[in-house]
């Protein structure tokens, strides 16, 4: 099974940019297609990008479309949202998630291996 680990969460203004990192071990990457998730205080945890295996194929929600950036480099065993154009409500506790099948509409359910989360909190 996978291990993943988060990083790169901070403290930053509206309209700022963040990069986070999902670090993989025990498995290689390309065995996965990868995820973005974020939970907010209160909320459910809710799915904000993914990329499938090769890289070729990313899904983004619509609350981040244009802003964020989802991208993985196998040879690193990495995987990155690059955030952009950061809003307060984007607000919350970041993880990264792994799944061995891809859908079309994309299955959020189908994810796990869940890392420990990476806290990003965005100033107005």
């Amino acid at each position: 099974q996978v291990q993943l680990v988060e990083s790169g969460g901070g403290l930053v203004q509206a309209g700022g940019s963040l990069r986070l990192s999902c670090a993989a071990s025990g498995r290689t990457l390309s065995s996965y297609h990868m995820g973005w998730f974020r939970q907010a205080p209160g909320k459910e945890r809710d799915i904000v990008a993914a990329v499938n295996w090769s890289g070729g194929t990313t899904y983004y929600a619509d609350s981040v479309k244009g802003r964020f950036i989802i991208s993985r480099d196998n040879a690193k065993n990495t995987v990155y949202l690059q955030m952009n154009s950061l809003r307060p409500e984007d607000t919350a506790v970041y993880y990264c998630a792994a799944a061995t099948i891809w859908t079309t509409p994309l299955n959020p359910f189908l994810f796990g291996s869940w890392g420990q989360g990476t806290q990003v909190t965005v100033s107005s």
